[in-house]
């Protein structure tokens, strides 16, 4: 029973972002049936992080002071509404509103979600623990394009518009996975996180590794957004049919997963940092390969192999920033990373849009990757960053709900303020800072559980 919450958090997480990678082709495709072209389809995915873009640290900041659960069930609500009346509109304005709803309920969605596992995860089980939450987003990536391939045919305006109805059920799926998934305190919101408005959005982001693991996120988020948005239009110059496309989508969502399900021994192996560097560099060549044209197997080989690479990006920065950031505000933190997400989808698309219709609908791809071999290099100063605060907290890595466990504050409160009894509510916050063996100026013991960065 001890981890349940977070398998009914996977298998919600997993229908809401099915219901959204089924929506977002779909929303391709029915575009392009009302005559949109491919800077008009890069305008549609932008304005699907619009609305995000604005809204994610008021969001972040309630949640730091409140509950977390009503963010789950108002994405789930937005998310459906916004994929059916995507599915009911019948203008292009009408779409890029309606996906902008669709974008606006999976940042609640997330945030939420995200604030669940970093309050409810010992410092030394975030790793782990993120890694198997986003196993739900790569779940619903894999079922979402092969749903969404299934039903669209060459009546592309009449089944795209059913498969965005189809995408508003499979959203409200989410719903029966639910209940109680999060643990409340007395206190939630008053005492417990009331220094955390006294943290100013600036000095979140000058904490050193918190900028590099928005700045990876950012770059791999970008890289499957506009994979997930492009490759239809990729697949119609190539004379790919919409099933194979979405079977080609599914593949990179399936090799994604397989990353995530063996990330903790690739860490204990590898090393947080190399681990980083490594896959994204290499998601940099693959990506920029994509623009070839390469027969259809190789195509395949290449998503993944990419997907693949892809898996490590995200996990990994949301324990960089969750334990990068100062204490009390790191709700705050994750929506400053969905907000470098989100500006990286109003930026990418549009970006893309511009590149293909001067370059052709392959060329976005490129830019991709020189994106991504960037965030590369930025992946090397989060080894730089700080040494420690990844592993554990000394000797008593903390329990899943808080309770006598060191936070990931990393070493410069950690040994002095050594054995502070009672752990404060939320896994996250981690029980007592530092622990009795806690850190030096940033370096954290090996033995606490988890393996460093490095």
């Amino acid at each position: 029973m001890g981890r349940l919450w977070l398998l009914r958090l996977v298998i919600a997480f997993g229908f809401a972002q099915a219901a959204v990678s089924m929506a977002r082709p779909a929303v391709s495709y029915r575009a392009l049936a009302l005559g949109a072209d491919e800077r008009a389809i890069g305008v549609i995915a932008g304005v699907y992080a619009l609305l995000p873009l604005f809204a994610a640290v008021p969001l972040g900041r309630r949640t730091d002071h409140g509950r977390c659960a009503p963010l789950l069930y108002a994405g789930v609500a937005l998310i459906a509404g916004g994929c059916a009346l995507s599915g009911l509109a019948g203008s292009l304005p009408a779409m890029a509103a309606w996906s902008g709803v669709m974008g606006l309920g999976h940042l609640c969605f997330v945030i939420g979600a995200q604030s669940i596992v970093a309050r409810r995860s010992a410092p030394a089980e975030q790793d782990r623990n993120f890694g198997h939450f986003t196993i739900g987003a790569s779940l619903g990536q894999l079922a979402g394009p092969v749903a969404a391939g299934a039903l669209i045919d060459d009546d592309m305006a009449r089944t795209s518009a059913l498969a965005l109805v189809v995408s508003a059920a499979v959203a409200a799926v989410s719903l029966t996975s639910m209940w109680r998934i999060e643990l409340r305190h007395k206190g939630v919101g008053h005492n417990r996180d009331a220094a955390a408005a006294k943290v100013p959005v600036h000095r979140i982001l000058r904490t050193r590794g918190v900028p590099a693991g928005i700045f990876i996120s950012l770059a791999v988020l970008s890289a499957t957004d506009i994979l997930t948005a492009y490759l239809p239009v990729v697949g119609e110059h190539r004379g790919i049919a919409p099933t194979v496309v979405g079977l080609l989508l599914s593949l990179r969502a399936a090799a994604t997963i397989a990353c995530r399900l063996v990330m903790t021994p690739m860490i204990r192996r590898l090393g947080r940092t190399t681990l980083l560097t490594v896959t994204c560099l290499l998601g940099g060549v693959l990506c920029a390969g994509i623009a070839l044209p390469v027969p259809l197997w190789a195509l395949a080989l290449m998503l993944a192999a990419l997907g693949f690479c892809l898996g490590v990006g995200q996990p990994l920065s949301m324990t960089t920033v969750v334990q990068a950031a100062p204490a009390g505000a790191r709700s705050t933190a994750l929506a400053l990373r969905l907000t470098g997400n989100r500006l990286g989808q109003v930026a990418a698309p549009a970006s893309a849009g511009l590149v293909a219709g001067l370059a052709g609908a392959a060329a976005p791809f490129v830019m991709l990757g020189v994106l991504l071999v960037v965030s590369g290099g930025t992946a090397v100063r989060t080894g730089r960053a700080g040494r420690g605060p990844s592993a554990g907290v000394g000797q008593n890595g903390g329990s899943p709900d808080g309770s006598a466990g060191g936070a990931p504050d990393g070493g410069a409160e950690g040994g002095a303020r050594g054995s502070m009894a009672g752990g404060l509510p939320g896994g996250a916050m981690g029980g007592a800072r530092g622990g009795a063996a806690g850190s030096t100026a940033g370096g954290a013991s090996r033995e606490a559980g988890g393996p460093g960065r490095r």
